[in-house]
């Protein structure tokens, strides 16, 4: 999720941990106040100041137990620890639109410093991100965006429009330059997802991929049985499909091991987002002849780096603004407080030895 190309992808890593079920209401918050959060454009930023010791910081992804989201928040887990703070893991099991409300309501309550979230949701986590905004806290969206809004910065694996374009340009690759493709995506509100799949739509109505007709998105929720089902689905369905794009990591492995058991394998290509590890037998087997993905450890490491500079007051969340983040260097945030960690990673048999993630 990642960060090669693909979070945990070409979407995908990463989350296992605690589950922490309270109640979302009541208790001492440091501030009881919902709204549009802080104005970062009016808040003064200190790129000199020292990076504080103890920083608390939750890591909220989409769902625990998801592969990549694990490797995500392990990132996150290191930088925190050479940065001597604290990490939190916490989150449901299902990636609904609103099952990270009442998490986000329980870390405001236990005073955190810094809550980093990738949303299932662009919106229906905006109300409580922004109470906890109003308490102090400061908001790093990874992986999946918030509402601009709603948080103080988004940490983003590559650019938008070079995923949907690099998606597309692999789907023509595959099908040998026409015919019918489909993309198997996570859930419908997944703000990355969304962004991708739009991109991809935009790029596929260009004259130079004509010969190519998106037949359906479908949607597995980055559930495998139920993404293994959709995949399933498409093919028969779709008889004459020729490539299946899976933008997320659940979505890549489920329908690469449905076809790699089919009398569909070496006839309809799959790729998408996914790590190398999930990955490495389908492509041994040929079933995936490529896919794309970044470091999903290095998503969470640079939200845990920019985590701490917010809450230092290294950086407030304006463009332009510049943060040190440990192994991965220095990085200058974007518009809309954006900042990209880097282009994606292409795999295949040639290469994908070479990788352990």
């Amino acid at each position: 999720m990642t960060r090669p190309f693909l979070t945990g992808v070409f979407s995908a890593f990463t989350a296992a941990g605690l589950v922490v079920v309270l109640a979302a209401c009541g208790g001492t918050t440091k501030n009881d106040t919902a709204g549009s959060g802080p104005d970062r454009s009016t808040a003064t930023a200190n790129p000199g100041a020292a990076a504080k010791e103890g920083v608390k910081m939750a890591f909220l992804p989409k769902q625990l137990n998801n592969p990549y989201s694990d490797i995500e928040v392990g990132g996150g887990k290191q930088a925190l620890e050479e940065l001597k703070g604290e990490y939190k893991l916490v989150g449901p099991n299902d990636a609904s639109a609103s099952s990270q409300v009442s998490y986000i309501n329980t870390l405001i309550q236990q005073r955190q410093d810094v809550i980093g979230i990738a949303a299932n949701d662009p919106n229906a986590v905006c109300p409580s991100l922004n109470q906890a905004r109003g308490a102090g806290i400061k908001v790093v969206a990874f992986d999946s965006d918030a509402a601009k809004d709603c948080r103080d910065v988004f940490i983003n694996q590559a650019t938008t429009q070079g995923i949907g374009e690099q998606l597309v340009k692999q789907a023509k690759e595959l099908s040998g330059g026409s015919g019918e493709i489909a993309i198997l995506s996570a859930t419908p509100n997944a703000t990355n997802q969304n962004a991708w799949i739009e991109v991809a739509k935009q790029t596929l109505a260009k004259p130079e991929y004509a010969n190519l007709k998106l037949v359906k998105v479908a949607y597995g929720n980055d559930d495998d049985q139920k993404s293994f089902q959709e995949a399933q689905g498409l093919l028969q369905s779709f008889p004459d499909l020729k490539v299946i794009v899976a933008p997320t990591t659940v979505g890549i492995a489920a329908a690469a091991r449905y076809v790699s058991s089919s009398s569909y394998q070496g006839k309809v290509a799959v790729t998408g987002l996914g790590t190398p590890n999930q990955m490495r037998a389908f492509v041994k087997d040929g079933t995936v002849k490529q896919f794309a993905l970044w470091n999903p450890a290095d998503i969470g490491y640079l939200a845990a780096y920019a985590g701490v500079a917010l809450s230092s007051g290294q950086i407030t969340g304006t463009e332009g603004q510049k943060f040190k983040a440990g192994k991965l260097g220095e990085y200058t945030i974007g518009a809309n407080g954006e900042i990209v960690l880097g282009p994606p990673t292409t795999f295949d048999a040639a290469n994908i030895d070479k990788f352990d993630f």
